[in-house]
């Protein structure tokens, strides 16, 4: 039952990640801040079910990326390989174990020499942090070298829309590795659209087969908040990426509570904090969220907002306009909040015919005056258009129009000027007709 849960919200989340990530604005709700602070210098926490941001301090800051780097590599892994895990297999080169000799890094104990497949590299990557295990991978991608796998990571995150990221090796151990809060969501949430990932970081513990004369033996998630043993547990918590390097750490995690998901990005957290502070945060504020706010339908799909005259019909003389999504969005769940404004932008009639489901506007949605989206209009039936209605209000509109006015004008216009030169020509022929007269010639 629990397998199928997570299934479920997997599903679900991956819905949710089909929204523009680079369009979360920010939900700035007065009277529901935090009542307390992190230590973090930087956080960015996004709800995934409306593309709002509930939290954010200085979320395009570089900071020292640590094992956030993992997730680019990873990504890249599976955009290419997604689908031959299992089928691929790759040898671990001897020259990277010189790269991280004396580094104290943490491993998945991948040793010189071993053959591994890329699936079980990725949940090296994604339990246990294995430096060695991102070496391998950079290695293989990289066709035997490390700076062409680093060209890939940054050309990828630009990619992505991250604007604060530069990569320098393909683990993190390197200081040159940066990244911001805001991009570490942008490259967790594009990791979060495969499976194989979200499945790799939310497991608290996975066996690596036996293999390479050795037994099978077990990795350690470094996130806690999944271990159900540890006090850093919750529940609503589906996976993520930690990192360290000195006195703080970082952590890129997703949530699920009640059908709710965010994204929470940390870096930095001070060790001065707790043992493991970029997790206790992370606590701190997912908590808060899931406490404040509850997603709610803004509008209802069933309902008309509004009403347009309809022109060339007889049948009806107005068509209702519904809108066409519910619009979900953050409300408080206090119910302290409410929609304050709905700005309609709609013509002043529409003609006929219409079609149920055509869309001939928008409405904006506020809240406490603070922008959340806007949502198209869309006729609720279908209006045929009376032929003779149409033709005699265009010949209406022909006579009334201002192309008909200049053309009477020019017409007048045209017949004053043939007149006068008629009757300039008739006055010349008159003259000319005297002048030829013999003179004494008399009339009869």
């Amino acid at each position: 039952m629990l397998v199928r849960l997570k299934k479920l919200i997997v599903v679900l989340i991956a819905a949710a990640l089909m929204v523009p990530a680079l369009a979360a604005p920010a939900f700035a709700m007065s009277g529901y801040d935090p009542d307390f602070s992190i230590s973090a210098p930087a956080a960015y926490v996004v709800n995934l079910d409306t593309n709002l941001v509930v939290y954010e301090k200085d979320s395009e800051t570089p900071m020292v990326a640590a094992s956030l780097t993992k997730m680019m590599t990873m990504l890249l892994l599976l955009k290419n390989y997604q689908d031959q895990l299992d089928t691929i297999t790759v040898t671990a080169p001897g020259y990277i174990y010189d790269y991280l000799y004396g580094k104290n890094a943490s491993t998945a104990d991948f040793r010189r020499g071993e053959t591994h497949t890329l699936r079980t590299l990725l949940y090296g990557m994604a339990v246990q942090s294995a430096n060695e295990g991102a070496y391998i991978v950079a290695d293989y991608m990289g066709g035997g070298s490390i700076d062409n796998f680093v060209a890939m990571m940054n050309d990828e995150a630009k990619a992505i829309g991250c604007t604060g990221t530069v990569f320098t090796d393909p683990c993190g151990l390197d200081e040159g590795n940066m990244t911001t809060a805001r991009d570490a969501y942008l490259i967790l949430r594009a990791l979060m659209s495969y499976d194989a990932f979200v499945e790799a970081a939310g497991v608290a513990t996975w066996v690596v087969p036996a293999g390479n004369d050795r037994e099978a033996y077990s990795l350690f998630s470094t996130d806690m908040m999944i271990n159900s043993g540890s006090s850093y547990y919750r529940e609503y918590t589906q996976g993520g990426k930690t990192g360290s390097l000195s006195d703080w750490q970082n952590f890129a995690s997703w949530h699920t509570q009640d059908g709710i998901s965010y994204i929470c990005v940390v870096l930095h957290s001070s060790l001065e904090v707790d043992n493991r502070p970029a997790l206790y945060e992370t606590a701190q504020l997912m908590d808060w969220a899931f406490d404040t706010f509850s997603v709610s339908a803004a509008l209802d799909t069933t309902q008309p907002l509004s009403e347009l005259p309809v022109r060339y019909a007889t049948e009806a003389d107005t068509v209702m306009l519904y809108p066409a999504d519910n619009m979900l969005t953050l409300l408080p769940s206090d119910g302290g909040a409410a929609l304050t404004e709905q700005t309609f932008n709609l013509p002043d009639s529409l003609p006929a015919p219409v079609t149920q489901g055509d869309v001939v506007g928008t409405v904006t949605v506020s809240i406490q005056g603070e922008e959340v989206g806007t949502v198209d209009l869309v006729a609720g039936s279908t209006i045929s258009r009376n032929q003779v209605l149409y033709t005699l209000s265009r010949v209406g509109e022909f006579f009334s129009s201002v192309y008909f006015k200049v053309l009477v004008i020019l017409t007048m216009a045209t017949l004053a000027v043939y007149a006068f030169v008629w009757v300039a020509a008739m006055l010349i022929a008159m003259n000319e007709e005297g002048k030829q007269r013999p003179a004494g010639a008399r009339r009869r």
